[in-house]
């Protein structure tokens, strides 16, 4: 970036700073999938009951993200970003030593309650110190290694376990977090909000209980004594949690978020479309390093290498998801392109021991091109209509939700790969492909359920208007909670 400012070389420097907290984030949502057996091995646990690990991260930065912006506010741009990096190092180094897996679980929590705010108190930094006619050139700048963490993280995790061990998937953090608190002290601007508004802890509370029952109802094992009756109890809590949430902001003076944002009907479908088609976007990523792994035999760094295609071809495609858009309207895209999504999650349920390698690089090719044309579609649609007033509200509970699907799909995910695995009676080797196989199959089908949703767009939402969506794809600029 230029600037006739003599300080640029301070912003470029902010935006390095930046842009380390967004890699990190990133890099740690896909780093470990690869190395969930090595650590199962390790912690005396089934490889098929690691998904706890993945979980707790995702669903704590979901819980997290409300608070951000509101410590930012009070406390100081520099002083949250620096102190998020402190708490996700030390969470990493936790992680690292952790010799359980209650214990390695209870780090990855704190570890994603540093990492939740990276993202949105690094955007904010860039905002409050960028000129409006640089902020988005800014935001394109930090966004790169925020794309790069998701494309290296299943390789570098593989690799790491293949040449040392899975402690150094969480020990690489340690160094570049301490790089990058010691720069953000001498390059952030401890930018403070002039006007505090109070946060609203009854309604941020009452979203907890939802969104933390929800996923542990969701999360329990069928073997376990009680479950299905424990279960019951978790998902009725979790319920009642959202409605009284939705009865609260009804009437508060100023709710955590407006529920008056959801009479725009294209942020509505956007908003539900991006929950339930990302459960199963978000699980494959988890689901097919463990086939790969635990019934195929192959290397976690082998894992690793073919998970590459997921990422490069959905880079490929993000710029075709535009042209889609623009030329049949976001009604017939979402809505094919998530049946499509579906189908291709199912087909690898066609996968057995001698499945040729090139079929399998072209299956996660295709995927991961359509991921990218369904979130780029999907991200644009939800933002698309909000007034500037909803538009920071909108974007919070966007980003709230993206994490929320994320916990939700690996949570679904593993929950129905342990409930095969019980009802076949195998968890290892090729005697675990039944279990596999009817994990994909039910993902494939949730996932194509969630076209439905698309599908209630009317003809003028569904039409792409240019000025809107362009604002829309701005605002999302910055990576999403990566899911591959």
């Amino acid at each position: 970036m230029t600037s006739p400012n003599p300080a640029a070389w301070r912003q470029k420097a902010m935006l390095l700073v930046v842009s380390i907290g967004f890699f990190m984030q990133t890099l740690d949502s896909t780093i470990v999938n690869t190395a969930l057996p090595a650590m199962a091995r390790d912690l005396g646990q089934s490889p098929l009951h690691m998904q706890a690990v993945v979980i707790a991260y995702a669903l704590t930065m979901a819980v997290t993200i409300p608070l951000s912006g509101w410590l930012a506010d009070r406390l100081g741009t520099r002083v949250v970003f620096s102190s998020a990096l402190t708490i996700f190092s030390i969470g990493s180094a936790m992680c690292a030593y952790s010799g359980t897996l209650e214990a390695l679980v209870w780090w990855r929590v704190v570890q994603g309650f540093g990492g939740a705010m990276l993202l949105p108190v690094g955007r904010l930094a860039v905002l409050r110190t960028f000129p409006r006619e640089q902020f988005l050139q800014a935001l394109a700048f930090v966004a790169v290694p925020g794309m790069i963490g998701p494309l290296i993280g299943p390789t570098l995790g593989g690799w790491l376990v293949k040449v040392a061990s899975w402690h150094w998937v969480f020990l690489i953090n340690v160094p570049v977090g301490v790089a990058g608190c010691v720069a953000a002290h001498f390059f952030l601007v401890n930018a403070r909000a002039p006007h505090q508004t109070p946060f609203d802890l009854k309604g941020y509370l009452l979203l907890c209980v939802g969104m933390v029952a929800t996923s542990l109802a969701l999360d329990r094992r069928a073997d376990m004594a009680g479950a299905h009756a424990l279960m019951l109890v978790l998902l009725v809590v979790g319920f009642a949690g959202f409605v009284a949430y939705g009865l609260y902001a009804n009437r508060a003076p100023q709710p955590l978020f407006s529920l008056a944002m959801f009479r725009v009907h294209t942020f509505s479908v956007g908003l539900l479309g991006n929950l339930f088609a990302r459960i199963g976007i978000a699980a494959v990523p988890y689901l097919v390093p463990l086939l790969l792994q635990v019934s195929l035999g192959y290397t976690a760094f082998e894992a690793g290498l073919l998970m590459l295609p997921i990422t490069i071809t959905g880079i490929f495609a993000k710029s075709l998801a535009t042209h889609l858009v623009m030329r049949y309207g976001y009604r017939p895209v979402l809505v094919w392109n998530t049946i499509l999504a579906g189908c291709v999650m199912a087909s690898f349920a066609a996968v057995t021991p001698n499945y040729p390698m090139p079929l399998l690089i072209i299956q996660l090719g295709i995927l991961g091109g359509i991921n990218s044309i369904q979130f780029t579609a999907m991200n644009t649609l939800t933002l698309k209509d909000l007034t500037p007033d909803d538009a920071s509200g909108g974007n919070s509970l966007f980003s709230l939700v993206q994490m929320l699907a994320m916990s939700f799909g690996l949570t679904v995910g593993g929950a129905l790969l342990v409930t095969f695995t019980g009802a076949f009676g195998a968890s290892e080797g090729v005697g675990a492909l039944p279990a596999f196989r009817s994990t994909f199959a039910c993902v494939g089908v949730i996932t194509c359920c969630s076209a439905w949703i698309f599908a209630q767009l009317t003809d003028r939402e569904q039409m792409a208007d240019g000025d809107g969506d362009t604002q829309a794809q701005a605002v999302t600029a910055t990576p999403a909670p990566p899911t591959n």
